[in-house]
């Protein structure tokens, strides 16, 4: 029994040693780390191994500052076409999905009745003019009469009133024809603007009536409207946008399919009042037709511009206790904790401040950095990463060892057998 607590306690000793050593330069490490997140300057870092990281160059870019929200394609202008009179089709003259230009035949109706209608009106209007031209021969006549004394003034004036009742008798002829070719001109149907033809929902010999559907929409692609809504916060941001000239407007297509550049056009009169938002519109060049409407697009305005603004990736900024901070490595390769503030977020990219275009700030490897410790600029994805101390290894082998070594100990003497008193 007394071998046996000799043994335990030579045991424990030995995991106890092990252990020591093991805590001991962790705990060194522990306190590196904290020299991460609250930096001494008045005290450099102990000479030390190099760090190996990864640095990058600040750029000095101009950033956008951007909203963005979700918009719906819109056409600048969509017109429904429908008859004017109540008729029937004759000939359909475009195919569907076809683009017109303004004046372009769409339809012909039954025109046969307008077309008489007309030629009455012409023939009515030519009979008044014959009859005109009697009474200004009869009126000529009087007033040769009358200058030679043979009739009276009364039958002169008579005369010419039947000229003047003749003139305005072929005045409303001419009337009654241009409302005539009125009435026939909508029997043929054009497009009121250019645009793509829609779906056509009629047919030749198809009766239409003007309160009936549309035969087709006439929708314009080039130029072309996006739709969106704004917080309310950034009213007067869109203002100033729109009373600049329209700014910068980006709607990003759906699956990758690239974006395109406009101007802000318009904003609505009035936030609503159950949102809390305003309608806004931009307006794009489309002659690719990248735009189609009732499209779902990402729009992107840009309300502000940062010139020559500091850019770093965003990984490269730590959160300490005492703020925002990166490491800046100098010409020696010796990292600087240094403070900044972000400006301006966007995706993996920020614009600080503290920190000049040019400098180089530490990527990859910042978790192992103190305030002025040495640094190792490794090509960025070389996967090479800092090899933990060699001391607390050593210790951890030596204490694993150590425990074989007694555990191989206790099982021969618990082997032996036990002497006879």
């Amino acid at each position: 029994m007394n071998r046996k607590v000799v043994v335990g306690l030579v045991i424990a000793l030995l995991v106890g040693a092990g252990g020591y050593a093991w805590l001991r330069p962790n705990a060194t490490g522990d306190a590196s780390v904290a020299g991460v997140a609250a930096p001494s300057s008045s005290a450099s870092a102990p000479a030390g191994p190099p760090i190996s990281v990864t640095t990058v160059v600040v750029q000095k870019k101009d950033v956008d500052v951007v909203l963005e929200a979700t918009g719906t394609v819109t056409a600048l202008n969509s017109v429904d076409i429908r008859p004017q009179i109540a008729s029937t089709i004759t000939k359909v003259q475009i195919k569907e999905g076809q683009f017109v230009t303004a004046g372009q035949p769409l339809f012909a109706l039954d025109a046969r009745n307008d077309e008489v209608n007309v030629t009455k009106a012409r023939a009515q209007l030519a009979k008044d003019q014959a009859a005109l031209a009697d009474a200004e021969r009869q009126l000529a006549r009087s007033k040769d009469l009358f200058a030679q004394n043979f009739i009276s003034q009364g039958a002169v004036d008579t005369n010419q009133t039947l000229v003047d009742s003749a003139r305005a008798v072929v005045a409303a002829d001419r009337a009654a024809i241009e409302s005539a070719q009125v009435g026939l001109s909508y029997s043929r149907i054009v497009a009121p603007a250019a645009g793509r033809a829609g779906a056509i929902n009629v047919f030749p010999g198809s009766t239409v009536q003007p309160a009936g559907n549309a035969l087709v929409t006439i929708t314009q692609l080039d130029p072309i409207a996006v739709s969106f809504s704004l917080p309310q916060r950034n009213l007067g941001e869109a203002l100033a946008t729109l009373r600049g000239g329209g700014g910068k407007v980006t709607a990003v297509l759906p699956d990758g399919a690239g974006a395109v550049t406009g101007k802000l056009q318009f904003v609505d009169n009035a936030v609503d009042a159950a949102s809390g938002t305003v309608r806004v519109k931009a307006q794009f060049e489309n002659k690719n037709e990248r735009l189609w409407p009732g499209a779902f697009v990402t729009v992107r305005l840009a309300v502000q511009t940062l010139k020559g603004a500091s850019v770093i990736p965003q990984a490269a900024v730590i959160q300490s206790p005492r703020g925002k901070i990166v490491y800046v490595v100098d010409a020696g390769n010796k990292a600087a904790a240094r403070p900044v503030e972000i400006a301006y977020a966007s995706g993996e990219e920020v614009a600080v401040t503290g920190v000049s275009p040019g400098e180089r700030i530490v990527l990859d490897g910042r978790q192992n950095l103190r305030n002025g410790a040495t640094v190792i600029d490794r090509p960025a994805g070389d996967g090479v990463r800092p090899r933990r101390g060699g001391a607390a290894s050593a210790a951890s082998s030596a204490a694993a060892a150590a425990m074989n070594e007694a555990g191989r100990g206790a099982r021969t003497m618990a082997a032996r057998p036990t002497p006879a008193v």
